[in-house]
């Protein structure tokens, strides 16, 4: 039976890749904040992964991190539970604000009179 120190190392190992020498100079919040960047959808990606759970669950805990580190766990938590969310499928996209629905036209403008 494996002990209990070996599993973390296991996991460490496997997150290690051959060119993170020039991430040692960032801090651990920086690390987080360029993660959560990237994993952040686009308005152009946001169509075509809005209901992407993989990628809104990862959206959501990245930003989870980073309020965690910089110590707001009440910011945190609500974006946890939003990553669940996603991944236990209790949450769903909202449809788009601008589909959908008509937009009222705006009325017209009163003919001065002559």
């Amino acid at each position: 039976m494996p002990d209990a120190t070996s599993k973390p190392a296991a996991i460490a190992q496997g997150l290690t890749a051959p060119q993170t020498a020039h991430l040692q100079e960032l801090s651990t919040l920086e690390l987080a904040q360029a993660l959560a960047a990237r994993l952040t959808l686009t308005d152009m990606d946001w169509h075509r992964l809005k209901s992407n759970r993989k990628v809104r669950a990862s959206e959501q805990a990245a930003a989870a991190l980073v309020f965690l580190l910089k110590d707001q766990p009440e910011e945190a938590l609500p974006r946890l539970h939003q990553a669940a969310g996603w991944l236990d499928r209790s949450v769903s996209a909202p449809p788009c604000p601008t589909h959908g629905h008509r937009q009222a036209s705006p009325s017209p403008s009163p003919t001065p009179e002559v």
